[in-house]
């Protein structure tokens, strides 16, 4: 599928069908879609989590507010944390980065404090979540990405370590043919393209 076309068909799943699921294969490629993600200094301070298991889905519904439906009806549940853990962080890109990287976020990104640095690492994740939700369209699944969870009981359940902090959910599997939110049945509404698009 033309990656516009995806677009054009994608959309925020209100209604899943719970009775169609993944294939193993294409969820294989969704997992290594994500390990692939690009970061800031390739520091990659994220971890995502695959929940396939009904009773872990129901427990994190009873923590997803007006998104509770949609986390038990879809196939899998894909929770995005964001490394919570400055010391664990400096570890990694010191085992795993370039040397010019580790200085970059040594001199540039680490003095200006705690507060600017974990919020360095949530940007990093929204970046995996661009590239998860255009994947997600082009292999024709369908995806809500949902904000609406409450980050402590997340934890307290899939990152009971303290290392990692949930940010958001992605629900994916296939839409309800009832979901009226569809573009088929409801077109996309966009502010004018002039207004959004501009060209120097």
């Amino acid at each position: 599928m033309k990656f516009l076309d995806a677009a054009q068909n994608r959309y925020a799943t209100k209604l899943y069908d719970n009775s169609k699921k993944i294939d193993s294969k294409k969820m294989e490629e969704l997992k290594q879609i994500l390990h692939l993600s690009p970061s800031s200094i390739n520091g990659q301070p994220w971890q995502f989590t695959f929940v396939h298991d009904t009773e872990m889905k129901a427990k994190l519904a009873e923590a997803s507010f007006f998104n509770a439906d949609r986390i038990k009806d879809c196939d899998t549940l894909v929770v995005f944390s964001s490394i919570d853990n400055i010391d664990l962080f400096e570890k990694q890109i010191t085992e795993h980065l370039v040397e010019g990287a580790v200085n970059y976020f040594n001199t540039v990104v680490k003095p200006l404090g705690d507060v600017f640095v974990k919020n360095w690492f949530q940007k990093q994740v929204y970046l995996s979540l661009g590239i998860f939700l255009g994947a997600c369209a082009t292999m024709e699944i369908d995806a809500t990405p949902m904000e609406g969870i409450e980050p402590d009981k997340y934890d307290a359940l899939i990152n009971p370590n303290g290392n990692y902090t949930a940010l958001f959910g992605v629900a994916v599997g296939y839409r309800n043919p009832e979901d009226s939110f569809q573009p088929i049945k409801k077109p996309k509404e966009r502010v004018e393209f002039d207004k959004i698009i501009r060209s120097i």
